[in-house]
């Protein structure tokens, strides 16, 4: 029970990272399921499988009780809903593409290996940073990791959280072989070894002439439809898309209203009086206040999170309470209730009782363990419930506590007095709490705090979603009509490109999935009703352009294609003038002359491939194959073109063999980041998950 808990608590910071590694899970809502009956049937396609959207549900319903374990909810926010739904998406792909493709390539990972990663020489990092195998100094504990080993055969929900850690561990091994498969076997010959040492220890000078190609449209220069017609065959796989929309778009944002501001400044300093003389504020703060009261205890600085100005006042030493603070609209005023000297963390002790006997047992108990308190350890091992807490190797010991690091209904340990047992009762039990030692003691303070945030009222709301309704009515449904509806009620309109069945924010407007349903349910020139987005946002939208799921259409690259045609013929006609122009003449100067610009030097240029280029690459290439003393031909470079005079190429010694062979890991490294994407290229992988959810 207490390991479990805590690991709740410990999880606060970690869970981005357990979502990562899928594993939790989400359940639809009702509305996303009935959606599915006019949708194809497959969520996706992994190597030839289809995935179902039944199958996909059965994946990510495996990680519930997971879930329920590491945070003690099953309420997520959009954000981790959508990071759930990838986690789960990629099990999938685990389990139908790279497994099999690692059992292919010989890989295996054993049960050693696996211990090894948990408690070994090496541990796996997914181990040794999580924090519920951290000793109460923070540092990874391999005592730790078997006394939850130990805990787990007893209890089911953390076997199931442990088995998980087992599957995530070994997961991680096979993504790390199956890289390592790449980047060992990236070697260079003895010969490629030599000659990059050969080349890239090579420097030299030479005297420089540019001539950029310019902006002036070169009009000697054509590219015919033929030409683009036979690009656009040849790189058709560059034009390769999913299917996508361009729409424009009118939002209209709730805001509250001066009106409303100055109400929910007013509500603040209607109660400011009773505020400062209730003794009952638990009450008061519920019925007037947007932030219950709390009895943490927060220490200097703690309180900026909130408002800054709170925290200024709660450790000035004033009495009472605070002026009344704005901050963006929200209102705030402060009472001190108590200052004491807290200590951040304590060691907790612990025998959990359960029964209709437990207060009269643990009032006993609390008596034996004041008169001896060594023998807490017995009499937890006799008589508690949880058998599991045995911190440091001791029965009863649940080990350091926090405010933000503990298990509910014993937050009265902060502040308990040290070696002096007491009874305290949770949703577990009846406890004997002894706390055995603490952290040195700081200043803290319990704050009240009246919270006011002004909020559109009805009216406000209204007002806003009768605009949207106007531009919607106006637009009559056609795209024609909503450019005529902006430009007659002089509403700006947005426009998005491109926007894809997973889009789901329009700007800084998160959660929009609604949006982007609508627009891939309806057809070309159409304008919507009021979508409505968070119960702020009032969009209404105009469809421009349908594409499908395919290759662009060659009239719609054409442009782009024509441009680069365009360049490729444009820097080969003017290399071409250009030697021409300089054809027959024997020095750097002539050549500059000619054309009119100044010869510039380069000196110590490195071939290296760790060196920043000093000069295009065309002209690195160029230099290898001159001869010093020589002019060289020009040379088309992607800039402009360029000739030059090599006056020195000299060998060095400052890149050796083992900068060769770093420089290989390098790119393999790299290489090695593409194997992922292209694995599911090769196999076909479809996602079609943004159809459901």
């Amino acid at each position: 029970m207490a390991v479990l808990q805590k690991m709740r608590e410990k999880f606060g910071v970690l869970i981005s990272v357990i979502i990562a590694l899928s594993l939790l899970y989400f359940i639809a809502p009702m509305d996303d399921i009935l959606r599915m009956f006019d949708k194809p049937q497959d969520v996706g396609e992994i190597a030839g499988t289809g995935i179902s959207y039944e199958d996909y549900q059965a994946e990510v319903a495996k990680f519930t009780t997971i879930n329920e374990i590491t945070t003690g909810s099953s309420v997520q926010n959009e954000q981790t809903q959508t990071q759930i739904r990838n986690a789960a998406w990629q099990s999938l792909l685990d389990r139908y593409l790279f497994f099999k493709n690692c059992d292919k390539a010989g890989i295996r990972v054993s049960d050693a290996e696996i211990a090894e990663l948990f408690a070994g020489e090496h541990v796996s990092p997914l181990i040794a940073q999580n924090p519920l195998f951290a000793d109460e100094s923070g540092a990874f504990s391999p005592q730790r990791v078997k006394e939850i080993d130990n805990a787990a055969q007893n209890d089911p929900n953390l076997k199931a959280y442990w088995d998980y850690l087992k599957s995530s561990v070994r997961s991680q091994q096979y993504y790390s072989k199956y890289a390592a498969l790449f980047t060992s076997s990236s070697l260079y010959a003895p010969s490629q070894v030599e000659s990059l040492v050969a080349e890239s220890n090579l420097t030299a000078d030479i005297q420089l002439v540019s001539i950029p190609y310019g902006y002036e449209r070169d009009t000697t220069v054509e590219v015919s439809s033929k030409e683009i017609k036979a690009y656009y065959e040849s790189h058709k796989k560059d034009y390769k898309q999913q299917a996508n929309r361009d729409i424009e778009y009118a939002v209209f944002e709730v805001k509250p209203s001066q009106k409303d501001i100055a109400e929910a400044a007013a509500a603040v300093e209607s109660v400011i009086d009773e505020f400062a003389t209730t003794e009952n504020l638990k009450s008061f703060l519920l019925k007037y206040s947007d932030r219950a009261l709390s009895d943490y205890w927060y220490r200097k600085g703690e309180l900026s999170t909130i408002n800054s100005e709170i925290d200024a006042f709660a450790f000035s030493g004033n009495k009472g309470v605070s002026k009344i603070f704005n901050d963006k609209n929200t209102y705030y005023a402060a009472r001190v209730v108590r200052s004491a000297q807290i200590p951040d963390s304590v060691y907790v002790k612990h025998i959990l009782l359960q029964g209709d006997d437990a207060a009269h047992k643990a009032d006993s108990l609390c008596k034996v363990i004041s008169k001896k308190a060594s023998s807490f350890q017995a009499l937890a091992a006799e008589f508690s419930a949880d058998q599991n807490s045995k911190y440091d190797g001791e029965i009863g010991n649940i080990g350091w506590m926090t405010q933000s690091y503990m298990i509910p209904g014993l937050e009265s340990v902060i502040t308990a007095q040290v070696g002096k047992p007491y009874v305290v009762k949770s949703q577990y039990g009846t406890h004997v709490v002894l706390v055995s030692k603490t952290t040195k003691p700081l200043l803290k303070k319990q704050v009240a705090i009246l919270e006011k945030s002004a909020v559109a009222s009805k009216e406000t709301y209204s007002s806003y979603y009768a605009q949207a309704n106007t531009l919607a009515t106006l637009s009559a449904g056609s795209y024609e009509s909503y450019l005529k509806a902006v430009d007659s009620l002089g509403v700006y309109s947005h426009r998005m490109n491109n926007v894809l069945e997973s889009t789901s924010s329009y700007g800084a407007i998160d959660h929009a999935r609604e949006v982007t349903r609508w627009v891939f349910d309806a057809k070309k020139g159409k304008t919507s009703n009021i979508i409505t987005v968070d119960n702020k946002y009032f969009f209404v939208v105009a469809l421009k352009e349908v594409r499908k799921e395919g290759y662009k259409d060659i009239k719609e690259v054409a442009p782009a294609i024509q441009n680069t045609l365009y360049t490729e013929k444009r820097n080969a006609h003017k290399t071409e003038q250009i030697a021409a122009k300089i054809a027959g003449l024997s020095s750097i100067e002539e050549v500059a002359a000619a054309l009119s610009t100044e010869p510039v030097s380069r000196k110590d240029i490195a071939f290296s491939p760790m060196s920043a280029p000093a000069v295009e690459p065309a002209v690195l290439g160029a230099i290898l194959k001159t001869e010093t003393g020589a002019l060289s031909a020009p040379v088309q470079g992607s800039r402009g073109v360029y000739v030059f005079k090599l006056e020195r190429k000299e060998p060095g010694a400052f890149f050796t063999e083992e900068d060769a062979r770093l420089f290989s890991s390098q790119k393999a490294q790299y290489s090695s980041q593409m194997i992922y994407p292209v694995m599911q290229e090769s196999a076909g992988v479809v996602d079609n998950r943004a159809r459901y959810f």
